[in-house]
């Protein structure tokens, strides 16, 4: 037991002079051994391995292009790939303008009034009407459904059933002025049919029908066509002391003889 340690003590030593001699012939072929220690370990790295090369890819790239960088000097550039140019609108027509002097259009002209003409049958509506007071009398109505204006002259010639003539005109009824009538507008005269006592009348009777005509300016003649208003269905009575009104402009003046 003792040869044996003994032997394994005299190989540690001379391994560690071998050691401490090697470490002795570094240093004097380095230098400092704080700084040999960088060499050392890069003179003992393993190299790099070479970076395998790689396979070229045989499939197309699908990503798409990116645009160019914009350059410094031209404040950059639009990448044509990526942007679309809206298409212009299409010009909207201009309005047309009236020319600086050409002059308004004028309003046309109102058609020229109709001449006044003289009152008939077909240009007025003719009616009777029978009244309660004064007793035995009818009113007459003329309306003027013509266009223009028509004068009433003189007194109406009425003629009740087949009378051979006309009654009379009440004289002190006449007016003042001839009778005008606007479209629209309208005329009177009364009718005495007979006496309100009898005691002045003869010949009596019932009369169903009744014609009006219509006297020009002179009065001695009837114009136009005459009116035949529509009497009561029972008729009404007229004797010999029949008399008629002027033409007048209001009905209370007619209704008051």
């Amino acid at each position: 037991m003792s040869v044996r340690t003994s032997r394994t003590r005299l190989i540690t030593a001379a391994a560690s002079v071998a050691l401490a001699a090697f470490s002795i012939t570094a240093c004097s072929d380095h230098g400092d051994i704080g700084t040999a220690t960088g060499p050392s370990l890069r003179a003992t790295a393993p190299a790099a391995a070479p970076a395998s090369p790689t396979a070229p890819s045989t499939a197309p790239s699908t990503a798409p292009s990116t645009a160019a960088a914009p350059s410094a000097d031209t404040g950059g550039t639009t990448d044509k790939a990526s942007t679309t140019t809206p298409a212009p609108a299409a010009p909207k027509p201009a309005a047309s303008k009236p020319a600086a002097n050409t002059p308004a259009p004028k309003a046309p002209a109102a058609p020229p009034a109709a001449k006044p003409t003289t009152c008939e049958g077909s240009t007025t509506k003719t009616v009777a009407a029978p009244l309660n007071r004064p007793v035995n009398h009818m009113l007459l109505t003329v309306t003027n459904t013509g266009s223009g204006t028509c004068y009433l002259y003189g007194y109406p010639a009425v003629q009740f059933g087949e009378a051979q003539s006309v009654p009379p005109v009440i004289t002190d009824s006449k007016p003042q002025a001839v009778v005008t009538l606007k479209p629209g507008e309208s005329g009177y005269a009364s009718v005495n049919l007979s006496s309100t006592d009898g005691s002045n009348g003869s010949n009596g009777r019932t009369a169903t029908s009744l014609a009006v005509y219509f006297q020009g300016p002179s009065g001695d003649e009837s114009v136009g066509a005459g009116a035949h208003p529509a009497l009561p269905a029972k008729g009404v009575y007229v004797d010999d002391s029949l008399k008629v009104t002027y033409w007048q402009q209001s009905l209370d003046d007619a209704v008051s003889w």
